[in-house]
């Protein structure tokens, strides 16, 4: 096989089949990043006024109430500094919740457990039904597209909006950020997990029952309905200040006593299983490509360090079985059958049903207001 062109400014590569390159050899991701993003982000005093801005009127919106905004709580580096700087640096009162889609590591629960525990709160937890779970997710690796992690996905989405739709919280804190998340996945990597019409598609050909309990949105009512008419908006904290991923993952262990993972989103084991082996080698791509070019562009890692690490897989080769066979059990599929899934066919998000020209519009639409930054993609 061609060896894939690589940027020679971050490491992303021709594996992203959309990527483009300047006559020097950098890519778009980084022309993106450099236009779009830089210019707007403001991280010091600036940004933190804004900041200081936005807690007051969630505060004042929030009075008289129980909680004045709401947060999901994955056990991950993002969601558990993100929680620490709302409570303890911005005097925020939020509702935390945490969705239980079935797939939950020991570090995760031990992490949420002791972030909850010594910030005095309370933990609201939703637990999908088990039973679909396990249908849709088989349905997805049969259907043979990448993003397989869409059924997790899309819950823990679904289930933050219903929330603060319920308790009537009109500011929903989350930890996404452009320090470590400045570049996005392909979307022939991870497609969008909120396209509802694509998972109704893949579970009626795939799926083997009904889905009655899991939680399905639709991008009408979280784009239009819940922020226009509902006055629901997300925030997000970590855009507004310094955010160095090593120093809140060293505070957040001598504070709290809180656990590392490996690698980025492995707090849950069907998305490090995904992650690491399913997307790396059944497609070839490797996600860490783009988790380390964020940290590169945000001077977090150097090129170098990123290109070294990128030598080795991102799975443990000597227990990936033990890994791929937690996996079939889980979901009640044979080995053999969860390998059938591996070997079939690879297909994409466009072989299904979708609403890509829904999200093309509505994301050329919210560019032309102002309302979003970023690139095409």
């Amino acid at each position: 096989m061609k060896e894939p062109q690589v940027c020679i400014n971050c490491v992303m590569d021709t594996t992203d089949s959309q990527i483009t390159f300047d006559e020097q050899g950098v890519c778009d991701h980084c022309h993106t990043f450099d236009s779009h993003i830089k210019p707007n982000w403001n991280t010091g005093q600036k940004g933190w006024d804004k900041l200081q801005s936005i807690v007051q009127q969630i505060k004042k919106e929030g009075k008289g109430k129980d909680f004045d905004c709401i947060m999901g709580m994955s056990g991950g580096i993002d969601s558990s500094y993100l929680l620490y700087l709302a409570v303890e640096k911005l005097g925020l009162r939020p509702l935390v919740f945490h969705v239980d889609a079935g797939w939950n590591s020991q570090t995760a629960v031990n992490n949420i457990e002791v972030m909850i525990e010594k910030l005095n709160l309370d933990l609201f937890t939703e637990v999908i039904d088990w039973e679909e779970m396990k249908d849709l997710q088989r349905a997805f690796f049969r259907s043979g597209v990448p993003h397989v992690d869409t059924p997790q996905d899309h819950a823990f989405f679904a289930t933050m909006y219903k929330f603060a739709d319920k308790y009537k919280v009109n500011n929903i804190l989350t930890g996404a950020n452009y320090s470590t998340e400045c570049i996005r996945n392909p979307k022939e990597w991870m497609y969008f997990q909120s396209d509802s019409r694509q998972i109704k598609d893949i579970f009626n050909q795939f799926g083997e029952g009904k889905l009655k309990n899991y939680p399905l949105t639709n991008i009408i009512w979280h784009k239009v309905y819940l922020p226009y008419i509902k006055n629901i908006k997300v925030v997000t904290p970590l855009n507004y200040m310094p955010y160095i991923k090593t120093e809140a993952v060293q505070l957040l262990k001598e504070k709290f006593g809180w656990q590392e993972y490996p690698q980025k989103h492995f707090e849950s084991r069907f998305t490090k299983f995904y992650e690491s082996y399913w997307l790396y080698e059944k497609f070839g791509y490797d996600v860490r490509k783009v988790q380390y070019t964020s940290l590169i562009l945000t001077g977090q890692m150097t090129r170098e360090e990123a290109m070294e690490k990128l030598k080795s897989k991102p799975y443990d080769p000597l227990n990936i079985h033990h890994d791929f066979e937690f996996v079939a059990n889980k979901l009640d599929m044979e080995v053999s059958q969860l390998q059938a899934c591996f070997d079939a066919p690879n297909k994409t998000y466009k072989d299904y049903k979708n609403q890509e020209s829904i999200y093309n519009i509505g994301a050329k639409v919210m560019r032309g207001l102002g309302l979003v930054r970023g690139g095409k993609r």
